[in-house]
C-alpha cells in the first residue's frame, strides 16, 4: 500500500475507509506479539461518557446485536499518529473484548504490544510510536478535520445535600431521590437540613 492509500474505486478514503485499513495495519503488530486482533467495527464519533477528555472508546460484543467490537475514535483528534495510538489502546479493549477494563489482564496485552504509562490513558512508547508514525506515512492524512469541542462550563449551582443541625452528619442527595425530602440523621433521630440546590 503506497502513500496516501486509496479506497476500491481509486476515490480517497472516508474517515471510516482510513480507520479500517488502520486496524489492518495495527493488527500486524498485535499478530507478531501472539495477539489476534478480533473483527472490529471503528469510526469517527464521540465515546458514551461525559466526560469531554475521553478520545477512544471500545464496546464488548456484548452490547452488539452484531456481536463485534464497536470502536469510537474522538472527533477532537486529527493528527494520523495521534488516532492511531488511540486506536491501538482501544484495540487492546477488543482482544479482551472488554472484560478486564484497565486491569492486569489489559496492562499485559498493552505492555507486550508496546504502550506505556498509567492504563487508563497507555499510550505508544519510543518503539511503537515508530511504527505508529510509519504507518501514518502509508496510510496517508487522516481525512477528518479536527472538531474543536468546547470545555463545559463548570456550573457554581452546589449539588444537593442533607445535613443535621445537631451533630453535623451529612449525606449528598441523588437528584432522582430528592423528591422524597431529606432524611432523618441515624444518630439523632431528626430531620435533616437541606443544603445545596434542591431544585
Amino acid at each position: 500500500m503506497s502513500k496516501g492509500s486509496k479506497a476500491s474505486g481509486g476515490t480517497k478514503p472516508n474517515r471510516e475507509q482510513w480507520l479500517d485499513e488502520a486496524v489492518s495495519e495495527l493488527s500486524a503488530i498485535f499478530k507478531e506479539r501472539g495477539y489476534e486482533v478480533p473483527p472490529v467495527r471503528v469510526s469517527c464519533g464521540f465515546a458514551h461518557t461525559s466526560s469531554r477528555s475521553v478520545i477512544g472508546q471500545c464496546w464488548s460484543t456484548k452490547s452488539s446485536d452484531a456481536a463485534i467490537n464497536e470502536i469510537f475514535i474522538s472527533p477532537k483528534l486529527a493528527d494520523p499518529v495521534e488516532v492511531l495510538d488511540t486506536l491501538t489502546h482501544e484495540l487492546v479493549h477488543a482482544v479482551d473484548n472488554c472484560e478486564h477494563k484497565h486491569g492486569k489482564e489489559f496492562k499485559a496485552i498493552a505492555q507486550r504490544i508496546g504502550l506505556q504509562g498509567k492504563m487508563r490513558e497507555a499510550s505508544a512508547g519510543p518503539a511503537l510510536k515508530q511504527k505508529l508514525t510509519a504507518i501514518a506515512l502509508k496510510l496517508g492524512n487522516y481525512p477528518h478535520a479536527k472538531l474543536a469541542v468546547p470545555v463545559p462550563s463548570p456550573s457554581f449551582r452546589s449539588r444537593p445535600r442533607a445535613v443535621c443541625e445537631r451533630c453535623g452528619f451529612r449525606v449528598p442527595m441523588l437528584k432522582s431521590w430528592i423528591h422524597y425530602g431529606p432524611p432523618v440523621c441515624p444518630m439523632d433521630q431528626v430531620l435533616m437540613e437541606k443544603q445545596g440546590d434542591w431544585d
